[in-house]
């Protein structure tokens, strides 16, 4: 006795088909699950006969062989609980063999038959529309996230014993759908703002420059200056998401079981990782490889606080994402990409103790030391940051005054300069002005003779690097973009120029 149930896994950020096939045969009870299961599909076992039995079924005292195809790729975790279950009633004749082949089972069973939720159903989901099945069934927790894929029925169950009168024609189960415009704007709101921010106009003006351009920052300031609560706040001023970046966003944190309560991402992503992390956690990995912070962050900021005190190598990594916008997770037995595009900031104490040019607290490192704390980020690495700023500490005048601009002032001119940028690169494949290769950039920011000559006194007044020549030329471009002019002037390169403040520091 042979059945055929449709499955699905996820390998990177898409899914694929998994037929479970069992057969019932003769001879003593056994129970063997074949096609490169990991530890949690084999003890799966247990859950689906307690399941079948504490649901009013009977388990089969046969030899029950159970195979996942195909059989070359690792297959992990507990969503095969239910078709595996599925499968073996269909073997015993309780279910008709063709009810479950039009449908995707997926989700994991408790001991008495529940079903409980799973991780990475989007792109289930999607793999299921993509492939022409009729449906999806899925455990109800999940089913509003499978739901925002149109196209395709989304069947939501409480209990295997539901699943089971579904498929034999029992139980009329309605498929789950969601008002897709009220759910997007309901999950798109941000609970931060930049009005809550006192004083650091000149660090929330190099934060809107790099949000308008698509620039890297670093911040330089002593403990307690506002550093982190800054970053924490960019978020809210880059453009509103798309369906289709807030799609992709869903489908990565979906894998990882990143969701945060949220049945779909419509803000942009805000990751911290500790400057303790691993580069396995920042870049992704495992037996299967899975999406790190890199990854998480895609769409949105990736905020690197304290960035001298990560560990070397796992600063190192993070130069394959930054250049291409995805990450390549390379294993003996796969190699699997990850998109990875998102906005960087830094952020860093101008010295060991913090206090380095601090007007209010003594410092106590020397200049060797300083030096040492500063390089411990690489030269590559740096050559991927446009904008280095100060922040100094806030002086109580500015903490006890009146609210600064808000959020919502501050996206409507980042939003003008997205859509000049979306012009004037239309037929390029990258999207910001901070993308531009050596080559575009006298065609997309040509300099008159004047800038030419402003630029040439100030690299050689203040000793600027070779690499900074380029980055205040691309952040020059954003800033004539935000004063609405069409043409770089120098009092553009001026502020540009303000921004590579670690250029300027000589030991």
């Amino acid at each position: 006795m042979i059945s055929l149930v449709k499955s699905s896994a996820v390998l990177g950020i898409e899914a694929y088909v998994v037929d479970v096939e069992v057969d019932l045969a003769g001879g003593l009870p056994l129970f063997s699950t074949v096609g490169l299961p990991d530890a949690a599909v084999k003890e799966s076992k247990d859950r689906i006969k307690a399941a079948i039995k504490n649901s009013g079924f009977n388990f089969p005292q046969k030899k029950i062989t159970v195979n996942l195809a195909p059989a070359y790729i690792r297959k992990e975790g507990s969503a095969f609980d239910f078709p595996m279950a599925v499968a073996i009633l269909a073997a015993t004749g309780e279910i008709p063999k063709e009810a479950p082949l039009k449908y995707i089972l997926v989700g994991e069973l408790s001991l008495d038959g529940g079903l409980k939720s799973i991780n990475g159903i989007l792109p289930m989901a999607v793999m299921a529309r993509d492939e022409g099945f009729a449906g999806i069934i899925v455990p109800a927790d999940n089913a509003e996230e499978a739901a925002f894929v149109e196209g395709i029925e989304v069947i939501s169950i409480n209990h295997l014993k539901e699943g089971v009168g579904f498929l034999k024609g029992e139980l009329n189960i309605p498929p789950k759908t969601v008002d897709l415009k009220k759910v997007f704007n309901r999950n798109k709101t941000y609970n931060v703002d930049f009005s809550e921010v006192r004083g650091q106009s000149h660090a929330k003006r190099a934060l809107e420059v790099a949000s308008a351009g698509g620039h890297n920052i670093i911040m330089i300031g002593p403990p307690g200056a506002g550093k982190s609560m800054i970053a924490q706040r960019v978020s809210s001023i880059l453009p509103e998401m798309s369906f289709e970046e807030s799609l992709e966003t869903t489908k990565i944190h979906s894998i990882v079981g990143r969701m945060d309560g949220k049945s779909f991402i419509a803000t942009r992503p805000f990751r911290s990782p500790h400057h303790t992390i691993s580069d396995v956690g920042l870049i992704g990995g495992g037996a299967i490889p899975n999406p790190g912070e890199v990854s998480l962050a895609h769409n949105g900021v990736l905020f690197l606080d304290e960035i001298p005190e990560f560990k070397k190598n796992a600063l190192e990594v993070l130069r394959q994402p930054l250049e291409d916008g995805e990450v390549t997770i390379s294993r003996s037995l796969m190699s699997i990409t990850y998109p990875s595009r998102f906005m960087l900031i830094a952020a860093m104490n101008p010295c060991p103790c913090g206090y380095y040019g601090d007007k209010n607290n003594e410092c106590h490192c020397n200049f060797s030391r300083i030096r040492q704390y500063r390089q411990r980020i690489s030269g590559p690495l740096m050559d991927r940051i446009d904008i280095h700023i100060e922040v100094p500490a806030v002086k109580y005048r500015d903490l006890a005054g009146k609210s600064s601009e808000g959020s919502s002032e501050i996206i409507k001119r980042v939003n003008a300069v997205r859509k000049i940028e979306y012009e004037r690169f239309r037929d390029r494949p990258y999207f910001f002005n901070s993308g531009m290769p050596q080559r575009d950039i006298e065609k997309f920011a040509p300099l008159s003779s004047e800038c030419r000559s402003f630029l040439e006194k100030v690299m050689s007044t203040l000793n600027l690097s070779a690499r900074a020549y380029t980055k205040i030329i691309k952040v020059s471009r954003t800033i004539s973009d935000l004063s609405g002019d069409k043409e770089i002037a120098p009092h553009h390169l001026a502020e540009a120029v303000q921004y590579r403040s670690l250029d300027r520091e000589v030991f």
